[in-house]
């Protein structure tokens, strides 16, 4: 609860009002987070580079190309780009009335993928066929709940430890999102989103006692959709013996486990690794235990340290941001890549039983990164924004001879 209120107060500090209250405040654009995004930028191009060494046989076999998933990373990597040029020029403000029609969109599409719109994959219809991307709208649902969360608590501040007002909507928002998602079935989105909504709700002051009921109930809950689903009850029953199941539902993670034994310290060398003869479409969810083989215990640690300047650089954006709604989306965002981090290599250690996770910015796949850039152009917008007083905001604005200049000091948040 100390965290809690040292949060807030240092928000607070910020804010000489309410966020809908007169403006005594305003924001000027300072520059961006360079730190944040050459993180970013790294981890996209280091993911394309593992992309490639894990598909290529992969490709060959099953597309005749070995560059295939390549080029196609490519791609989406250009347009993640894009997106974040874009998104980190955008107030982040403007999210504020934007709020319900994404989530409502997104309710939208995560019907649709399970009422038969949806192209089914590995059992699961998870995607919705959009042009020439096939969007998965869990992915998207993550960072819609994320922005929902930030608007309705940045607006509930003082009534945040109400449990009718200030708990219970929340929790009914990410439930019903939960719901859509296990329908597809997505396990793995679902227990995002429930850990997405205890962490926003935590930093914004809720009381313990509620959220330690609801995690509580959220377990209960998550063990009988184990227990009587027999898809995932055989899952967890191969997870917790892989030596008896390595052939047929544990066979997966077992050779995932194989790659790491088989990297040791050092790494085989970057494209010399052999489980990608054995570990089915390794680029995808997988794809950090092919960096565990060729690149070794070094790469792995390398590669977790950065996820940790990424989420150190959000939380500093949070702590930085000039309102409560601005603090809750990065801290979101934040939680958002450090749960995937952590949950995507649990799996690939098989500390977890398997989940469709991707490792933010490196696994193969568009839907994922471009929702990741458009959350990552969101945050870097957040680093740019600096509050001050608006009479410190006229006055450095006046000793700049150029227009340009001055409409950029005073361009106060809406």
């Amino acid at each position: 609860m100390n965290f809690t209120k040292n949060l807030r107060t240092n928000v607070r500090t910020l804010l000489a009002a309410p966020l809908d209250a007169a403006p005594v405040q305003t924001t000027i654009n300072g520059p961006v987070d360079q730190w944040l995004g050459a993180v970013v930028i790294a981890l996209m191009g280091f993911g394309l580079v593992m992309v490639y060494s894990s598909s290529e046989i992969f490709a060959t076999v099953t597309r005749h190309d070995p560059q295939y998933f390549l080029l196609k990373q490519l791609g989406y990597t250009i347009a993640a780009l894009g997106i974040i040029a874009i998104v980190s020029k955008i107030d982040y403000h403007r999210l504020y009335k934007l709020t319900y029609p994404v989530l409502f969109s997104v309710i939208a599409m995560l019907i649709a993928t399970i009422a038969g719109l949806g192209h089914r994959g590995g059992g699961a219809a998870r995607w919705l066929h959009l042009g020439i991307i096939n969007v998965q709208p869990a992915e998207v649902a993550k960072l819609a709940l994320i922005i929902w969360l930030a608007y309705s608590l940045a607006k509930k501040a003082d009534r945040v430890k109400s449990f009718t007002v200030g708990f219970l909507p929340h929790l009914l928002v990410a439930g019903f999102l939960m719901l859509l998602c296990l329908k597809q079935p997505d396990f793995g989105s679902a227990v995002v989103l429930l850990l997405l909504t205890f962490t926003l709700l935590f930093m914004a002051g809720a009381k313990i006692g509620y959220i330690m009921g609801a995690i509580l109930t959220g377990a209960g809950f998550a063990v009988l959709a184990v227990r009587y689903s027999p898809y995932r009850l055989a899952r967890y029953v191969a997870w917790a013996d892989m030596e008896k199941h390595r052939q047929d539902l544990a066979y997966q993670p077992f050779q995932s486990v194989m790659s790491f034994g088989s990297g040791g310290v050092h790494g085989v060398g970057l494209g010399r690794g052999l489980q990608t003869l054995y570990l089915p479409e390794a680029h995808t969810d997988f794809v950090s235990a092919i960096v565990g083989e060729e690149l070794g215990f070094i790469g792995i640690a390398a590669l977790s340290l950065v996820y940790v300047v990424l989420c150190a650089r959000g939380i500093r954006a949070a702590l930085s941001a000039p309102d409560d709604f601005g603090s809750y989306l990065a801290f979101g965002i934040s939680t958002l890549f450090a749960l995937q981090t952590l949950v995507n290599l649990s799996v690939a250690l098989a500390i977890l039983p398997t989940k469709g996770l991707t490792l933010p910015f490196v696994s193969y796949g568009g839907s994922s990164l471009l929702v990741n850039a458009a959350a990552v152009g969101i945050l870097l917008n957040i680093t740019r924004q600096i509050s001050v007083p608006r009479r410190v905001a006229e006055q450095r604005a006046g000793e700049d001879a150029t227009p340009a200049a001055a409409s950029e000091m005073l361009g106060a948040v809406d």
